[in-house]
């Protein structure tokens, strides 16, 4: 006599009751798992909503709700008195396998974390604790209530124009960039504005000047895009453009921090602004101004961008909103010289997806109301003080092993190691104990440097900074003497 299956072992259910969606929607989604796993296979009986309900301590309806679902698929049928079972059509199957990713070195990623909260000195990150939540949340509220039916339709590519007025009324103030809100594009950050470019002006194969040390994710993405990259080397004047006319006199691209060079701190200096404007205009080449953090200088007033000296429209200027709100709001911009804007326009509505209105209308909100300004000066002073604090907190216990020079400007220091250190088993020990360092290491790609640890300051209030040192130095004594 062929057997009776079993029902379903119902302890193999859990729900979650706060933050797992509709608790219909997590029982179909059980149950049909199982079901295409071959857990429940064809003819399994599953329980009675009255029983599965009784033992969830949930109501009939909602498994009953549950069962429809699946029923209207096609992955199980009601027989009567029988009860109900898996279809018994149904064939059999293996185990669906689950893809592994590799696991990613997290000491050099900073735009991402396994924890809800920034590990002490995680790179790329504004002071979350800092930031105007209530007033934030207000603005959104306020905004989601008034939104138009036009708001709920297809958006401009572009982003939204009371945005984009803001930004340009910025530039032209803290920036001194004259544009108009036409030349600007709001993007997924910095590297959706780099992948549009790519997009538009970027062929297979061209040659592109890159700082060396420089972004990896920028370098990463050139290279995925289809760049040749071409190294140059950065000393305290920023990147050496004369290197540049030596090595790739017609590079398509050149790539540059020149506010507060990434990962090092130095400024490119006025002279070599203006060898690489004049480059670029004699090459036909195009300047990629990546303009990540210039609110934030303790020594005088933030430098006029390099897109300010540009006379022969040759630059694209990015900036974000990542490091001075929030980076989960995934908002940048990009302003493109005026002989292109039709030519972004047109790729921008092909290629990329509007951000989300309600998000790009909060920030507008933000900034015409004055909160931004406000907020920059409050950070401005409130990073002064964590990174001085910092600093004397590393200068007192480990001067002996770490070198750190204060820049004009930023979110992090650079800390020198011994030579003979490897910057990157000290990152990735450091991760494994709960801090985030950045080793230069990684921002390398032909230059040889000193080894030494990017370390933001950002997310370190000044009492918690000795022991945040005291953490590191543990590491850098378990990391022991560098080699020879």
């Amino acid at each position: 006599m062929k057997p009776v299956p079993k029902p379903l072992n119902q302890n193999n259910i859990r729900l979650k009751r706060r933050g797992g969606g509709a608790l219909h929607r997590q029982i179909y989604e059980r149950l049909r798992a199982a079901i295409l796993d071959g857990s429940l296979g064809p003819g399994a009986r599953l329980s009675s909503s009255r029983s599965l309900a009784s033992q969830l301590g949930i109501s009939r309806g909602t498994v009953e709700l549950a069962y429809a679902t699946l029923t209207s698929e096609g992955y199980i049928e009601t027989q009567g008195a029988a009860g109900t079972i898996v279809t018994a059509r149904l064939s059999p199957k293996r185990p669906i396998p689950r893809g592994r990713r590799s696991a990613p070195v997290r000491p050099f990623n900073d735009t991402a974390s396994d924890t809800a909260l920034p590990k002490p000195f995680q790179m790329g990150l504004p002071a979350l604790d800092q930031f105007p939540r209530k007033l934030w949340s207000r603005l959104t509220a306020r905004n989601a209530r008034r939104l138009p039916a036009s708001a709920m339709t297809y958006q401009d590519a572009a982003g939204d124009r009371r945005l984009r007025d803001a930004i340009a009324h910025y530039l032209a103030i803290a920036r001194g960039i004259a544009c108009s809100s036409d030349q600007i594009l709001i993007t997924a950050g910095y590297q959706g504005a780099l992948g549009l470019i790519a997009r538009v002006l970027l062929r297979p194969g061209d040659p592109v000047w890159f700082e060396d040390p420089g972004y990896f994710l920028a370098r990463e993405a050139l290279k995925q895009a289809g760049a040749a990259l071409v190294p140059l080397p950065v000393d305290e004047e920023g990147i050496d453009v004369e290197a540049g006319r030596q090595r790739a006199p017609w590079a398509r691209f050149a790539v540059v921090t020149p506010s507060h060079q990434a990962p090092l701190g130095v400024t490119l200096s006025l002279n070599r602004r203006l060898a690489l404007l004049s480059w670029a205009t004699d090459a036909g080449a195009w300047v990629i101004e990546d303009d990540y953090d210039s609110e934030y200088r303790y020594l005088g007033r933030p430098l006029p961008a390099l897109k300010s000296l540009d006379e022969g429209n040759r630059v694209l200027y990015t900036g974000t909103f990542s490091k001075v709100l929030l980076p989960g709001l995934r908002l940048g911009y990009l302003v493109v010289p005026l002989p292109e804007i039709e030519r972004f326009d047109r790729a921008a509505a092909l290629l990329m997806p509007s951000q989300g209105v309600l998000d790009q209308v909060t920030v507008a909100d933000f900034m015409t109301e004055g909160h931004f300004s406000r907020h920059i000066r409050r950070m401005r002073q409130l990073y002064a003080e964590r990174r001085q604090v910092l600093a004397s907190a590393l200068e007192k216990r480990l001067g002996d092993r770490l070198r750190v020079e204060l820049q004009a400007g930023g979110l992090h220091l650079m800390a020198g190691l011994p030579p003979g250190s490897n910057d990157e088993a000290i990152a990735q020990r450091a991760w494994e104990q709960g801090l985030a360092p950045f080793p230069l290491s990684r921002g390398l790609i032909q230059a040889r440097r000193p080894p030494a640890l990017g370390l933001s300051f950002t997310n370190i209030p000044t009492e918690e900074a000795p022991r945040v040192v005291e953490r590191l130095a543990a590491v850098l004594e378990e990391a022991g003497p560098p080699r020879g």
